[in-house]
């Protein structure tokens, strides 16, 4: 029987039979390869943090142990010791807060400034206060108020010693401790001491009650040294930024004597 090829037939190509046992071939990013190398990377340090831990296991549980303790007795010593401490030196100080506000205001001036300070009806003055509650806030507050009750007796060493133990984040309280130390100086007749503590005062808070009355001390204290340029800066300053204050109402008479 003839057989013939229709025009233009191709005769289908042998389909190509794949080796099953061949194995497939894996394409391996390089991407993959590099994040790959970083995990392995990890995984070693991981392994070297651990047995690190494990080999260091007593003393890391003793540190966690010991900063443990020492929180935990810092909040007590802040409960038990530290509040109760403070609560009692207030209550100390209430009398002798009394007599120095009978003393300001006049009364028997001389021998209630020295009960403040002393003590009476079975409290402790500010002296004792400052000494035996060290380290609490009214302890540290009684070194302000023994300070200015030395000042106003005479005592003008001690005066300075406790004013200079007083500390305050109260910019005018601060500030009036400051001047009242240059106070003492000035009554000294140690009247470059004084300046400077007039000048500290002035300028460690800006404000009308403060500010003015040391720039004012500040001034006529320059112009008993000499210091007529400086006496004159200071009056300069209340004329032009405390205009409104009772200081700079002498002013103008105190510039015609520095200029």
């Amino acid at each position: 029987m003839a057989t013939y090829n229709k025009r233009g037939y191709k005769a289908p190509k042998e389909k190509e039979v794949k080796d099953v046992n061949e194995e497939p071939q894996v394409v391996i990013d390089e991407r993959d390869s590099t994040t790959a190398g970083v995990f392995s990377k990890l995984d070693e340090t991981a392994s070297r943090t651990e047995d690190w831990v494990a080999k260091n296991q007593k003393i890391i549980i003793g540190l966690v142990a010991g900063i443990a303790v020492l929180t935990i007795g810092y909040l007590a010593y802040q409960k038990f010791i530290e509040a109760p401490k403070q609560d009692e030196a207030a209550n100390e100080m209430f009398v002798a807060q009394q007599n120095f506000q009978k003393a300001t205001d006049g009364v028997a001036s001389d021998s209630l400034y020295k009960l403040a300070l002393n003590g009476s009806e079975g409290k402790f003055g500010f002296v004792k206060i400052a000494d035996e509650y060290s380290g609490t806030d009214a302890g540290n507050l009684a070194n302000y108020y023994a300070g200015i009750a030395y000042l106003n007796t005479g005592k003008f060493d001690e005066a300075i010693k406790y004013l200079g133990e007083f500390k305050s984040d109260d910019m005018i309280l601060s500030a009036l401790a400051k001047g009242a130390i240059g106070d003492a100086y000035s009554q000294k007749n140690n009247q470059k001491e004084a300046l400077d503590y007039y000048v500290k005062a002035a300028e460690s808070n800006k404000n009308d009650f403060t500010t003015p009355r040391f720039l004012l001390k500040a001034a006529k204290t320059a112009l008993t040294l000499g210091q007529k340029e400086d006496a004159l800066k200071y009056l300069t300053d209340i004329k032009e930024n405390f205009d409104g204050t009772p200081e700079a109402n002498s002013v103008d008479a105190l510039i015609g004597l520095a200029q």
